[in-house]
């Protein structure tokens, strides 16, 4: 039980400064949502949105920190 508590203890921790980091990058412009060869399509009525690089930088991401984290234990 007590690896259970940690490993939610870690997980809300990372979680936190994911959300700080977020807010401080609107705060600083960074183009988060808004990198070249994101996809946006704006027709008459509708708008489609598919964030392809952005999605494949956050998995650079998350996977080195995991990759990380799993090295730690």
């Amino acid at each position: 039980m007590g690896d259970l508590g940690r490993m939610l203890v870690f997980v809300g921790g990372l979680l936190l400064v994911i959300g700080v980091v977020l807010i401080f990058a609107g705060k600083v412009n960074l183009p988060i949502g808004r990198l070249p060869g994101d996809i946006v399509y704006r027709g008459k009525s509708t708008t489609f949105y598919f964030p392809l690089m952005t999605s494949i930088l956050l998995s650079i991401i998350l996977s080195l920190v995991l990759y990380f984290v799993n090295r730690m234990r």
